[in-house]
């Protein structure tokens, strides 16, 4: 039940792995049904083609093409996989699908439809075909155990396979959401043992793996001194293929059809403007207007929406990819002299931007996610269960307090206050002494009076990539309730 081990070839996933070798390594009688997603370039259909080859299975790659020439392709796939004298007559999807169930009669066998939204998309009717082919009681699903895989990057019409009246929604037994690799996964994918140069490299590139091996051609910073050479020569370089990924990222997705006003929504988050209100002072447009586009972008995976812990209501929007950040705050205001390549020199004047607009706020992010992904529960006085930014107001001075971290623990059963377990200051640039403390105290001390929350036991956490002065880190020392995170503990410690 177990399946097949992990091939050596795919590096982590190891989660994905083990939910996809069950899946088609279970037993029991009937057809069943799989959906994969995640944004291009993650890995996807690596982790697919090694499944159906560990299993004997069989795997189909589609690509743009009318019904009748998919069919023809997918036929004489069949009949290669099968050892049929040749290719298989698929007159067409009915005939198709109960073709692929067939192929499970004898056990558990893979199969894989990856892009499987082109299929869809040149034959609307193929998911209430395979909805049909795997209804309950009938005879070729009953007598077959086809582990049916759905693959597929465009992430909003994927998502929309299962979801509400969709014809499949209840019919799959696996929904995985393949993800990019976490910041410190991500280090070690690329070889990188020095926390101050793989958070400067994650804020470019992120999790994803193809930007490590096919479009950097395997070209890492050999250390700290050596990152600035590597910008200029891998990513703001005409001749690489990582210099137009971003743009590319939203010309191949077919939701995305008003590029210019979803580069400028970008853009707009890329300068600092989070709220709805901000984002349509960026670009000069209504606040009511930009319901539409930022819910694509958030369908297709570039934004999401994180909600004000403070401000019932109220959220902020954050760009998911960082290389979309880098290209937004960096790239697109110097296109036309990158093209010319001169690329050093608009590096060079770059610094005080990618600093502020790029590695600030990813540095924020990673202190948010370490909260959430590697802190031990004891460090926050419990598991973190969301790690947000957050606005808080003291009603009496009408001061704003702006928070990097607010973390809080589970919902509580029943009624009563959520546990607010820690609020935080993140820096980059600056190292964090004595009154960055004092700040956060005062905030815990406005935030004593709010409803709501369970304020009984709130840690206070300082976060620089620059250290902490002597006095603070002496007092920390006999404080149980301050936490200091640098790079070391970001990417070693918990």
């Amino acid at each position: 039940m177990a399946g097949p081990r992990k091939p050596a070839g795919i590096f982590d996933r190891d989660a994905e792995w083990a939910d996809l070798a069950r899946f088609a390594a279970d037993d029991r009688p009937g057809a069943t049904l799989g959906v994969v997603t995640g944004r291009r370039r993650q890995g996807k259909t690596l982790l697919l083609y090694e499944l159906a080859r560990a299993t004997g299975g069989f795997y189909f790659g589609a690509t743009e093409a009318t019904p009748t020439d998919s069919l023809r392709r997918l036929g004489a796939a069949l009949g290669q996989h099968t050892g049929a004298p040749g290719p298989v007559d698929l007159p067409d999807w009915e005939h198709t699908v109960d073709a692929l169930l067939a192929v499970g009669r004898a056990g558990p066998t893979t199969v894989v439809l990856d892009e499987f939204p082109y299929l869809a998309r040149a034959s609307r009717d193929l998911p209430s075909v395979i909805q049909h082919a795997l209804t309950p009681g009938r005879v070729e699903r009953t007598e077959s155990r086809t582990r049916i895989l759905l693959c597929g990057s465009a992430l909003s019409f994927m998502g929309g396979l299962l979801a509400g009246s969709a014809p499949l929604r209840g019919r799959a037994g696996l929904e995985l959401p393949v993800q990019p690799l976490n910041f410190r996964s991500a280090a070690r994918f690329w070889g990188i043992t020095d926390p101050a140069l793989a958070a400067r490299v994650f804020a470019i590139v992120g999790g994803t793996p193809a930007y490590r091996r096919e479009y950097v051609s395997d070209d890492a910073p050999a250390d700290l001194a050596d990152f600035d050479d590597w910008v200029v020569r891998a990513v703001l370089n005409p001749a690489r293929p990582l210099f137009r990924e971003a743009r590319y990222l939203l010309a191949e997705d077919p939701d995305l059809r008003e590029t210019a006003l979803y580069h400028s929504v970008l853009a707009a988050v890329a300068e600092g403007n989070a709220t709805r209100g901000g984002i349509a002072g960026y670009i000069g447009r209504k606040a009511t207007d930009l319901q539409h586009p930022l819910t694509v972008l958030e369908d297709v995976g570039l934004l999401v929406r994180a909600p004000d812990p403070f401000r019932t209501g109220r959220s902020s929007f954050r760009i998911t990819e960082p290389l979309v950040t880098f290209y937004q705050a960096v790239m697109r205001p110097a296109w036309t002299a990158l093209e010319q390549r001169r690329g050093a020199d608009v590096w060079r004047r770059s610094q005080r931007r990618y600093a502020s607009a790029v590695l600030g706020p990813r540095f924020e992010e990673l202190v948010r996610e370490w909260a959430l992904r590697f802190a031990a529960p004891e460090t926050f006085g419990g598991p973190v269960a969301e790690a947000n930014s957050g606005v808080l107001t003291d009603p009496v001075s009408r001061t704003r307090h702006e928070l990097d971290l607010v973390a809080l623990g589970e919902p509580p059963i029943g009624d009563g206050p959520r546990p607010l377990l820690a609020i935080g200051e993140v820096k980059w640039g600056r190292r964090l002494g004595e009154p960055d403390l004092d700040r956060l105290h005062r905030i815990r001390e406005v935030l004593q009076g709010r409803t709501g929350f369970d304020t009984g036991d709130v840690r206070l956490l300082l976060a620089s990539a620059e250290g902490f002065t002597e006095r603070l880190t002496a007092i920390v020392t006999e404080r149980a309730d301050v936490v200091l995170v640098d790079l070391a503990r970001l990417y070693t410690g918990e």
